[in-house]
Formats: C-alpha cells, sequence, structure tokens
C-alpha cells in the first residue's frame, strides 16, 4: 500500500534551503520515492491554515517512506533542511481502494 510524507515548510533561510532542494531528489532513488507536491502554489479553501510551502512525497510502503527519512542517503539534505526552516511533517497511509 502507498504511503505518503507531507511536510509544511516554513523557509528562514532561503540560499541555504536552496543546498536542500538539490540534494533531496538523489535520496529518494533507493526507497523508490518521489515528489507529488514541491512547493507549488496553495490555496485556503476552509479554515485558517496558511502554509507557506507544502511538500507531498509518495513511497510504494510505509516501510520505505519511515526508511527514507531515517536513511543516511537523505541524512545530510534533512540536516541543512532543519537548519534552514521549521517544518510540521507526518507519514500517512495511501489507499489502496
Amino acid at each position: 500500500m502507498p504511503a505518503y510524507i507531507i511536510v509544511e515548510i516554513d523557509v528562514t533561510d532561503p540560499a541555504t534551503y536552496e543546498d536542500y532542494k538539490k540534494l533531496t531528489p538523489a535520496s529518494l532513488v533507493p526507497f523508490d520515492g518521489k515528489f507529488i507536491v514541491r512547493g507549488g502554489a496553495a490555496e485556503t479553501l476552509e479554515g485558517d491554515w496558511q502554509p507557506k510551502r507544502i511538500v507531498v512525497l509518495e513511497f510504494p510502503t510505509m516501510e520505505k517512506a519511515k526508511a527514507w527519512h531515517a536513511s543516511e542517503e537523505y541524512a545530510p539534505a534533512k540536516a541543512i533542511r532543519q537548519q534552514a526552516s521549521h517544518s510540521r511533517m507526518i507519514v500517512v497511509e495511501g489507499f489502496a481502494g
């Protein structure tokens, strides 16, 4: 069953964050991950949520999603993201129906 990592990001250091954006795609490859949403335009339809940047990643399984997040491949990029932004991140199971 697919799994999705959903991230709300407030970039505080745009120049450093650009380094993160360059490193992350290669880290996804060993885990069969891919971007579904990568910071495109967002519009609030209900409520008062006003995210600055949303990223959605798709993985074939929950295990691969969590393995990517904890991986050595992603560690350098993760450190840059944590330095250059404030993030909230969740992983959710997809729908196989």
